[in-house]
């Protein structure tokens, strides 16, 4: 459990010496604060990334490396899939919300094509090729993939259905076998060249920093940290400006309880750095929140058993199409089904799984039976209840059909036994969305609507693009873009 260490702010006549100067100052050295540094520094700003482990990278170089990127990005182009920003924008307008800030996504949707090209250029390398099946990641080391659903009901009616899942190229081979052995992923990949072009520009950072409070002047402009290092008091000059990008609060069960009580007690998905400090912060200087509510929530089965099976609820009810984002099963498992729910399949399709899926070898089911009537007095729900589910699903499923939930027909086949089901209760975890409200200038906004003079944000220490909804990429993809926005809002001030 984190324990909060006290914040406030820090009168700049109360500061008796600088350790550091820099004109721009970032807190936390993941995808966010790397592409702030990378844009402030090719500023000509001098730039000083401060992190609190020993490393660059945090959560960004750790996870799959998806960057949710569209509008007709290049590599869309050369697999041969047409989109456009509007269609981008109805699709995370949808998958996003409630809640989703229209003029922020639509400024990342009419951004997305210059932004790809920015990564393209700093050395981020992304394969041609497309990976049709779902997956938490593809299958292989494809560049482009369904991330969000797009091409699952109901978002297939709302926008076009188009890939916009674009994975960093690894080097050492398949994206499954990097992640199932722990090795360097696609966020690696993503991390290195920001990493490597900020070095080029002469940014410097220092590692084993505790940022604790920020510094701001009599006319309320933020110019510098205190923290400690090595223990030691530690206090750094800003001349220009603050980025604020140390993640999210998911380990800050103070936090958790009092914004997102949904996630306390769960897994994260990040490193425990991810405390909400950072968020801390900003707060003592008045600044404001946005979305503190919502969570991106991750479990349950592999994409690629979903689809060759059907999702039911306690009373042994379908209640999603089972080919859509797997983000959007377990979100749907957590808040709308109390967070339980099962998977049933039948070793025909169990069989079609391969050996090796996301997170090591393929689980065995936790009930297998010859009937229905058995399967379901085993997993406890009401006879006859799953026996008319399946019933349903196998008239329709014979015809390649799915009145209720519209399931692609690739993946409609009938039933049958023997059968086996996969316990999902209680096995949703994640990571927090909200954060600093900012503008699209990633400036911090002030309880009274104005900018906080000096101070920015990203990543998930703002709140940005997704907000209660998801799509895997949405974290890296505005993490990194609005990085940018705040290391050039950083680098242009005087």
């Amino acid at each position: 459990m984190t324990v909060d260490r006290p914040v406030e702010a820090v009168p700049f006549d109360d500061v008796p010496a600088w350790d550091e100067t820099a004109d721009v100052v970032v807190v936390g050295y993941g995808v966010a604060g790397a592409s702030a540094a990378v844009e402030a520094a090719t500023l000509g700003a001098e730039v000083l990334v401060l992190e609190r482990t020993g490393g660059w990278g945090g959560a960004a170089s750790m996870s799959g490396g998806f960057i949710y990127l569209g509008g007709g990005t290049p590599l869309q182009e050369a697999l041969g899939f047409e989109d456009t920003p509007d269609e981008m924008y109805a699709f995370l307008m949808a998958a996003m919300g409630p809640g989703a800030d229209a003029v922020k996504v639509r400024d990342y949707c009419e951004g997305s094509v210059d932004h790809y090209d920015w990564l393209v250029e700093l050395g981020v390398r992304f394969k041609e090729e497309f990976c049709d099946e779902p997956g938490w990641v593809p299958s292989a080391d494809q560049g482009l993939m369904y991330s969000g659903g797009e091409n699952a009901w109901p978002l297939n009616e709302i926008a076009r259905p188009v890939p916009r899942g674009h994975l960093p190229q690894i080097a050492e081979g398949s994206a499954r076998t990097a992640h199932e052995e722990g090795e360097r992923g696609g966020g690696y990949y993503l991390m290195a060249p920001l990493v490597e072009r900020a070095e080029q520009l002469g940014a410097r950072a220092l590692y084993d920093v505790r940022t604790d409070c920020l510094v701001v002047d009599r006319a309320g402009t933020v110019c510098g940290v205190t923290g400690t290092r090595f223990g030691e008091p530690f206090r750094v000059r800003a001349r220009r400006g603050v980025v604020l990008a140390a993640g999210s609060f998911i380990y800050n069960d103070d936090m958790v309880a009092r914004f997102a009580p949904e996630a306390l007690g769960r897994p994260g998905s990040a490193t425990e750095m991810h405390d909400g400090h950072a968020i801390r912060m900003g707060q003592a200087i008045g600044a404001d929140l946005g979305r503190m509510d919502g969570c991106e929530v991750a479990g349950g089965a592999d994409p690629r058993m979903n689809v060759r099976g059907i999702l039911v609820n306690r009373v042994g009810q379908r209640f999603i199409p089972e080919d859509t984002y797997g983000g959007r099963v377990a979100q749907a498992i957590r808040y709308k089904q109390d967070d339980v729910a099962f998977l049933v399949m039948d070793d025909a399709g169990y069989e079609e799984v391969p050996d090796m899926v996301t997170g090591g070898p393929k689980p065995r089911p936790d009930w297998v039976a010859d009937t229905i009537a058995e399967l379901e007095a085993d997993m406890g729900i009401p006879a006859g209840a799953l026996d008319a589910t399946v019933t349903l699903y196998n008239r329709y499923a014979a015809r390649g059909e799915d009145p209720l939930f519209h399931k692609n027909p690739t993946w409609l086949r009938p039933l049958e036994p023997p059968y086996g089901a996969f316990d999902l209760r209680h096995r949703t975890g994640g990571f927090t969305l909200g954060g600093l409200r900012t503008n699209t200038r990633s400036e911090v906004l002030h309880v009274s609507g104005r900018p906080i003079p000096g101070l920015f944000a990203a990543g998930r220490t703002a709140s940005g693009v997704p907000v209660w909804g998801y799509a895997s990429g949405a974290s890296l993809g505005d993490g990194s873009f609005y990085g940018r926005r705040a290391g050039r809002s950083a680098g242009e001030r005087r």
